[in-house]
């Protein structure tokens, strides 16, 4: 019998990327400062978790000017539903393994 843990996906493992994607999942895309305010992060703390789900290939960035101000959106690509979708089917084996 195989560890039901070893099918988590470790970067979805830190709580603030699995909050990110599944803010993703539900949203078509969702703006860096809202993030920030959803999650209650400072920028450089989102800037780090953005940059691992975007070196996985996880979310796509969207940046382009609001008047004169940058902003910059993100949207889950499909690697990042699959990988999300993955995580939670393996937290969900997990929980009935452990269920007795």
């Amino acid at each position: 019998m195989s560890n039901p843990f070893s099918k988590l996906d470790k970067v979805l493992e830190h709580s603030v990327r699995l909050q990110i994607l599944s803010i993703l999942v539900v949203n078509e895309s969702f703006d860096f400062n809202s993030l920030k305010e959803t999650l209650e992060l400072s920028d450089g703390n989102l800037a780090t978790h953005i940059k691992a789900l975007e070196r996985e290939k996880y979310i796509l960035i969207n940046k382009s000017f609001v008047g004169k101000k940058p902003n910059t959106r993100y949207r889950l690509s499909e690697k990042g539903r699959q990988a999300f979708k993955k995580h939670i089917d393996a937290l969900e084996a997990i929980i009935k393994t452990q269920k007795q």
